[in-house]
């Protein structure tokens, strides 16, 4: 088929390149003309386990182009997904003004039947505005449908997450959009759950929310398992193996981050205040994941007693691994708040220094784990990278000038490294 991704961000272009390798010929469309200009030579703009291999094979196949011509791009196409940003707004919202601008632009350039398809995370009636849009700009009798079709792509493996959907989601109200986006996800051998559009934009935001949620349970009862003397982590464990309640996303730490629990958590929010409903619950999460940032300071306070003219190793700043994404990742507020406290800062991240040398000031960066521990008065870990996991624990422990390490993602076994000498916190252990 013929498909134009708009936005080549995280999402677009991971959505695009999948396509490709799945044998449609793609467009990828964004403003950012530098950005185009290196993805036309084969240039990540992000850091995505697999997805710089895909992108290679298929620019020389030449099933996937780049390009910032937007309305050119509309008229080769037959179906074009909506994956630019959606920002949120300082009272919470998401900054629908791009979804805006592309819809009016793609209604002046229908040359045919066409399928609009809402990729990014967008709040529940969206839909019904991209279709006004249409019908207000483009020419008299235009054919199109607007579809909703949310991402659930995780990164770091948003590629495989791609190819190995749990299930996909199709907002549709027309049988010939129905069969021609069954057919499009037909090599995916996947489970296709076909909704109203309206449905559609809810169940992105619900299970973001409801994922948020259950990392914000865990960080609470961490807590009163650290009150307790009680371990988060054989609590994690009985309550997973429960079908109805599952492991997954049941991990104590220093809370969650990234571009999408946040932004979602604070536009459901906002959203289902428009609706007339006040969402305790979710605010409830917002307020436990930022006193988890502020729970983990104050334990490397305790650690080093005072944290004026002390250095601080940060180990792992983006907010999760695999994935050089810095936006609203933990970190960013972490080093901030030590920095606030008279700490000097050494920082280590396999692949997103060069992000958040951006986003981060008066920090000295080191090409690996030790040389960032070299005479540091403790190690902090933000990051759950298997690199952290495996680490020389003795060589490590010869780099600090005292053995304190405050991890904030439980990599390691308190037993094993008090055994070594380490004075080791974590999070809601014994």
């Amino acid at each position: 088929m013929k498909i134009s991704v708009v936005g080549s961000g995280y999402v677009g272009l991971v959505t695009g390149a999948c396509f490709a390798d799945l044998g449609n010929s793609v467009i990828c469309v964004d403003i950012d003309t530098k950005k185009i200009a290196r993805l036309k030579k084969g240039l990540m703009p992000i850091y995505e386990p697999g997805l710089e291999e895909l992108v290679h094979r298929h620019l020389k196949e030449g099933n996937l182009t780049f390009t910032s011509d937007l309305r050119a791009a509309v008229r080769k196409s037959d179906i074009l997904f909506i994956a630019v940003g959606t920002p949120p707004r300082p009272n919470g919202e998401a900054d629908l003004s791009s979804v805006e601008a592309v819809a009016h632009t793609v209604a002046r350039e229908l040359n045919g039947y066409k399928i609009i398809i809402e990729k990014s995370t967008v709040p529940v009636q969206t839909g019904e505005w991209i279709a006004k849009t249409l019908r207000r700009w483009a020419k008299k009798g235009a054919a199109f449908d607007v579809a909703s079709n949310p991402e659930f792509l995780r990164e770091g493996s948003a590629v495989q997450d791609f190819m190995n959907p749990d299930r996909i989601v199709l907002g549709v109200e027309s049988k010939k959009a129905r069969d021609i986006l069954s057919d499009l996800y037909k090599p995916l051998k996947a489970t296709l759950v076909f909704t109203d559009i309206k449905s559609a934009e809810i169940i992105k935001h619900a299970s973001n929310s409801f994922l948020a949620t259950k990392i914000s349970f865990i960080n609470a009862i961490s807590r009163v398992c650290e009150l307790a003397g009680a371990d988060v982590e054989q609590v994690a464990l009985g309550m997973g193996l429960d079908r109805r309640i599952g492991r997954n996303f049941l991990n104590a730490g220093i809370g969650f981050g990234g571009f999408c629990f946040p932004k979602d958590l604070s536009a459901f929010v906002r959203i289902s205040e428009k609706l007339g409903y006040d969402f305790q619950l979710l605010k409830a999460v917002q307020d436990i994941n930022e006193d988890q940032k502020r729970h983990f300071v104050r334990k490397v306070e305790e650690a080093v007693w005072n944290l004026a003219g002390k250095t601080v190793a940060v180990l792992g700043l983006a907010f999760k691994p695999n994935t050089d994404d810095m936006r609203f990742a933990p970190s960013v507020d972490i080093i901030a708040s030590l920095q606030a406290s008279g700490a000097k800062i050494h920082a280590y991240d396999p692949h997103a220094m060069e992000k958040a040398a951006s986003e981060l000031k008066n920090v000295r960066f080191f090409k690996d784990a030790y040389a960032a521990c070299r005479k540091a008065d403790c190690a902090v870990i933000l990051t759950e990278w298997n690199e952290f996991k495996e680490l020389d624990l003795g060589k490590l422990k010869k780099m600090l000038s005292q053995p304190v390490i405050v991890d904030g993602r439980n990599l390691y076994e308190p037993a094993k490294m008090k055994s070594m000498g380490f004075r080791y916190i974590s999070m809601g252990r014994i």
